[in-house]
């Protein structure tokens, strides 16, 4: 076989930690090469009679891409260290792979084995476990309700009078928020993500002026606190957003080096190339976030900006008590930094998630020492794939596989999944207004493993491209609500809440599909057994159930058994559960 294919790493998506006693073990062999493969692992330093005393543990086959076979096995460590390596067995040949190569013969000696030295109890990774039973509703404040006027600014426009811009206000604010508590509430919202709510200058907020006031358009820090009590009291977590890669044109510290130059002691709280500043033109002389002169990159290594930023971070924690943190442009700030971070806020509430926007593959900021969670934009993408650019569902699998062993199912658990957000056009414009499609991406979102967060607007039919086209005013008026869909966003979260293997299981199994169009898989856990099916072509399709128990099968959404073959209308899916017998 083509042993360059053979591929362990020990990073985290390929060794990782689920206790101190205990590690998961992956490797990639090459695809369809017919191979059983063994890892053998015992503590370093048992031995008798000049023998080292190793455990053979059989791994099994968990996934498969194009490329690869991803093997998976758990391995116990009684005290929690650990040497190991891998035995290969193919029809025609065996071997053994360690961390020095490629072996005929199993090494005797240990040097050559891959090593775990000890394993930590700090070194697990631990997000928040109520993090991925969650299901999140994006709010971006200044457009979802204007609950009291005499806040509005003065340039405030009657509500969803026009299409939004970038400078337009409407008087959205934390008071009408808690007046619709009750609404995300029935709809099964247990998380709010915040888009931030501290004092800028812009409609979106993401231009800091100072990071220890509530924006005055949107509420004081009384409103905020009566805001997560009452979250709160309805089993509602709250999510703010923090900009800590730059701040904003107002922001005092930067105000003081536009006025003094080489004299203002904020000069090193920036990155000028040199001064003074100069903000025109379409490249500022220091740099910001893109090229946006009003968004000055902060200097995350300086003593004094870290001071304070850390201030902020722990204040709205201690304070308010807030339960999770959303970072901005989190990939541009420093490692240390972002490892600073997570010890001061970690300390004050331990189950505090922190989220950080990045758009890309994450492993770098998800070791443990950081973020709990991204903003998993890749299973979007991979999703929107096969239900909206006709990929096939031979690629969708692939896609999708590949996401899912990047990570370790403990980071997979937590990842924050979204269909779009204020950043992106909202699904139903993706969708080119195809409702059917957008109840197909909504399922296949909520059914892999994360945290789901629904856009506000998208359960009652809001449209609208791209910022500032997706944050446009929320629609109150029921006549213009998109009834059939709120209900069955309403229905999809219930199910997800009621079922073990709807997005927390523990397997998952792609089946093959000889159609390009019809994309099903399995899930389970120890108490059930799920399989979804979604067609997302134009042509009715005709699926059989797989062979065991295909008379016990029961449709999730209609309650009502399922014969072993039956067919799937155009742009549709079907949730089913296997019924077992005693």
């Amino acid at each position: 076989m083509n042993r360059a294919g053979i591929i362990h790493t020990q990073q985290h998506h390929h060794l990782y930690l689920t206790s101190s006693h205990e590690a998961i073990i992956r490797i990639q062999v090459p695809k369809g090469e017919g191979v059983n493969v063994t890892v053998i692992h015992g503590d370093p330093y048992n031995w008798k009679d000049g023998s080292w005393q190793a455990t053979h543990t059989e791994m099994k086959l968990l996934q498969t891409d194009d490329l690869y076979d991803y093997w998976s096995t758990s391995v116990s460590m009684p005290y929690s260290r650990m040497r190991y390596g891998f035995k290969i067995e193919t029809t025609t040949e065996a071997f053994f792979y360690t961390e020095r190569g490629f072996y005929t013969e199993r090494p005797a000696e240990i040097s050559a084995y891959f090593c775990l030295p000890y394993a930590h109890e700090t070194e697990v990774f631990s997000p928040p476990t109520w993090v991925k039973n969650t299901v999140w509703y994006q709010i971006f404040p200044e457009r979802f309700a204007n609950g009291d006027a005499s806040r509005n600014p003065d340039t405030t426009l009657p509500w969803g009078s026009e299409s939004p811009t970038p400078d337009s206000f409407f008087g959205g604010d934390l008071e009408g928020v808690i007046q619709h508590l009750d609404y995300l509430q029935q709809l099964g919202i247990t998380g709010i993500y915040f888009t931030p709510i501290f004092e800028a200058f812009s409609n979106h907020k993401y231009d800091t002026i100072d990071y220890l006031s509530v924006d005055p358009h949107f509420g004081d820090e009384d409103t905020l606190r009566t805001l997560i009590q009452e979250s709160h009291k309805r089993g509602i977590r709250v999510m703010l957003d923090a900009v800590f890669n730059h701040s904003g044109y107002y922001f005092a510290p930067f105000q003081d080096v536009l006025q003094h130059g080489e004299n203002s002691r904020y000069k090193d709280w920036f990155h000028p190339f040199e001064l003074p500043l100069q903000p025109e033109g379409d490249r500022p002389n220091y740099e910001t976030f893109a090229f946006v002169s009003s968004m000055p990159k902060l200097n995350t290594k300086h003593p004094e900006v870290r001071q304070y930023l850390l201030k902020v971070a722990k204040y709205w924690v201690e304070e308010f008590d807030i339960d999770g943190w959303r970072l901005d442009v989190a990939n541009e700030v420093d490692h240390d930094f972002w490892r600073s971070f997570r010890n001061e806020v970690k300390n004050l509430k331990q189950d505090v998630y922190i989220l950080g926007e990045i758009w890309h593959q994450s492993s770098p900021w998800l070791q443990g020492d950081q973020f709990d969670a991204v903003m998993n934009y890749p299973l979007t993408d991979a999703i929107q794939g096969y239900a909206l650019h006709q990929q096939s569902s031979q690629d969708a699998q692939i896609a999708l596989t590949k996401h899912v062993m990047s990570y370790p199912a403990s980071v997979n658990a937590v990842q924050f999944n979204m269909l779009d957000s204020h950043d992106t056009a909202r699904v139903l414009t993706t969708s080119n207004e195809n409702k059917a499609l957008v109840k197909l991406q909504y399922t296949l979102l909520f059914s892999f493993p994360g945290s789901p967060c629904i856009y506000y607007g998208d359960e009652i039919g809001m449209a609208g491209e791209n910022d500032p086209g997706c944050r446009a005013c929320m629609i109150w008026d029921e006549t213009k609500q998109d009834k059939d869909m709120l209900a069955f966003l309403t229905q999809l979260i219930a199910l997800r809440k009621r079922h073990s293997a709807f997005g927390t299981y523990d397997e998952l199994s792609f089946l093959h599909s000889e159609d390009p169009a019809v994309l099903h898989y399995q899930t389970s856990t120890a108490d059930e057994t799920l399989y979804f099916v979604f067609n997302r072509s134009l042509e009715t399709k005709s699926i059989t159930l797989p062979k065991e128990n295909q008379e016990q099968w029961i449709d999730l959404f209609s309650e009502t058994t399922i014969s072993p073959t039956f067919s799937l209308e155009q742009e549709s899916f079907r949730v089913l559960q296997l019924k077992r017998t005693s």
